[in-house]
């Protein structure tokens, strides 16, 4: 079916109302009609008014950034502009035509693609699959050889790392988010939606994707950049709209724009960016590791060696930071941790005492909380209520449980409760977990979490999708765990999270650790090297 068949147009006049409102291409012939204006954009649902009369305009040839706290309504309006949700007021403007996007089909004909913060993959197909599955351009009998063979190609020229013959379902969020960025970017749109497609690549990972955005900037196209990562924003944008409560506030060249004068945008006051939280001064360790590992070795869901040999004590008052390319175990490593993944060899000792692996409540009867990578696939059950994922790990005791029984009124108190803590606002603790914004579902998890993480907490990519205001909320409430005794296990990408947190950092290379260094002797030159497979060691403690 052809575009006009899909997406009913309509010509509207370029005038003030389609100008783009500060700055943009200064190149563009005068009139030249914004790529996508979006103007009184209004969605409601039961209890939220997630966009309140949005307009936005993206320019040909433009990188705009867009802003918000969780729960802004960044993610919704995208939802509209890709036709998963139908607006309940306003239009849409594509090279000047008024469009009808009723369908993500009549998007995607239209030249709108979108990574999600939420992976849309299919698990149990390859790579290769995914990348080829709905798209016109695949060939009719190709052989899985042929398929591989072209994803190779593809991720060879957007300069993305993917195994085209490895199953979805088996790869980190890391590597699934290549996959995504990857099928997408195949597709050739004109305008092209990430949403936080940085979160899970390495620095040198997301340098590569920004020159590709540049390339396909050049062209003529337009991408629409959704961030919590200020920086970054700072230096891919040409310009950065910001909303706040459904609203937008500002659209701002990037050109000349603060950290700071963002963040205070996108909050409504000051905020203070990147607190160094140190020890406290005289805060002891305890003398024995709260968990410690000898010897470990695991395999991966292919079945496949994941991990090699790890040996890692973490004590009490310590926060040890795990550092490493997307991919290379911390996924496994988490997961035995937590007692979630068996063990081909070596043995783990909570408080001293043998620990059975592949026995997840028994870990977590022993006091070990546990942040997960992907909170959708293993922290949250998104199809049950918001008040039954808060209290997925205390039914089975007071208040809420206990001998056979179970209390509504009581989870319904604890639900509100956590969610009172975790700063998130619900309209109704019977809708689905699905339908909070992902921020909003990691800050849920993330207390949730705290409460049962009694003698250590696993925290894996913490801040991953979170606005400045909750990173700092939930950096401070680690570190604050820290200081109380509690043993951290801390997973990120971001380096400088690591080096400002932890009072030691591991490094995984190929699921094996290249090394422990306290804090004081790291930094990105050689945590970097690290990372690339280069030993080195000086812990002072047994890694």
């Amino acid at each position: 079916m052809s575009a006009p068949a899909l997406a009913r147009t309509e010509r509207v006049e370029t005038g003030a109302e389609v100008v783009p409102e500060t700055g943009g291409r200064s190149d563009l012939p005068p009139g030249t009609p914004p790529l996508v204006a979006l103007q009184g954009i209004t969605k409601t649902f039961p209890g939220i008014v997630a966009n309140d009369g949005v307009d936005l305009d993206v320019m040909p040839g433009e990188i705009h950034a867009l802003l918000g706290e969780n729960g802004a309504g960044k993610s919704t309006l995208m939802n509209v502009l890709t036709g998963i949700y139908r607006q309940d007021a306003g239009r849409i403007i594509l090279d000047g035509y008024a469009r009808d996007l009723s369908s993500p089909q009549a998007a995607i004909a239209a030249g709108i693609g979108m990574v999600h913060q939420h992976f849309k993959l299919v698990p149990a197909f390859t790579v290769a699959e995914n990348v080829h599955l709905g798209w016109e351009e695949t060939p009719w009998r190709a052989s899985a050889s042929v398929l591989e063979a072209r994803t190779r190609a593809l991720a060879e020229r957007f300069s993305l790392k993917v195994r085209p013959d490895a199953r979805v379902g088996d790869l980190s969020a890391g590597e699934q988010q290549r996959v995504e960025i990857l099928r997408v970017l195949a597709r050739a749109a004109r305008i092209l939606i990430l949403d936080e497609p940085t979160a899970v690549l390495t620095p040198q990972e997301a340098q590569d994707l920004f020159r590709a955005l540049r390339a396909f900037r050049a062209n003529g196209n337009a991408v629409i950049f959704i961030s919590h990562k200020l920086d970054e924003v700072i230096a891919i944008a040409d310009r950065i709209s910001v909303l706040r409560g459904g609203r937008k506030i500002a659209t701002r060249e990037a050109a000349g724009a603060t950290e700071r004068g963002l963040a205070a945008l996108m909050v409504g006051h000051e905020i203070t960016l990147r607190k160094v939280r140190p020890r406290r001064p005289g805060l002891p360790v305890s003398p024995e590791p709260v968990v410690a590992m000898e010897g470990i070795s695991a395999l991966d869901d292919r079945g496949l060696p994941a991990l090699h040999d790890i040996s890692l004590r973490l004590h009490g008052g310590e926060i040890l930071g795990i550092a490493g390319v997307a991919g290379n175990g911390q996924r496994e490593l988490s997961q035995v941790v937590t007692g979630m993944r068996p063990i081909t060899a070596g043995v783990i000792r909570i408080d001293g005492r043998l620990a059975k692996p592949g026995d997840a409540a028994g870990f977590a009867g022993r006091g070990i909380g546990h942040i997960p990578e992907d909170r959708l696939r293993a922290g949250l059950a998104p199809s049950l209520s918001i008040t039954d994922n808060a209290v997925l790990r205390e039914y089975g005791g007071p208040p809420v449980g206990g001998f056979g029984l179970f209390r509504p009124w009581a989870a319904g108190r604890l639900a509100r409760a956590i969610a009172a803590a975790a700063e998130v606002a619900v309209p109704s603790f019977e809708m689905p977990a699905r339908n909070l914004s992902g921020g909003n579902q990691q800050r849920l998890v993330a207390r949730r979490e705290t409460r049962i993480a009694e003698r250590v907490l696993v925290a894996a990519y913490p801040s991953r999708g979170l606005d400045v205001g909750a990173i700092e909320t939930l950096l401070a409430l680690i570190a604050r765990l820290r200081d109380e005794g509690k043993a951290v296990l801390l997973f990120s990408e971001e380096l400088s999270e690591l080096i400002e947190l932890s009072d030691r950092i591991a490094v995984l290379f190929n699921g094996r650790i290249m090394g422990t260094l306290p804090t004081a002797e790291a930094d990105v030159e050689t945590l970097g090297l690290m990372m690339g497979g280069q030993r080195q060691d000086r812990s002072g403690r047994a890694p």
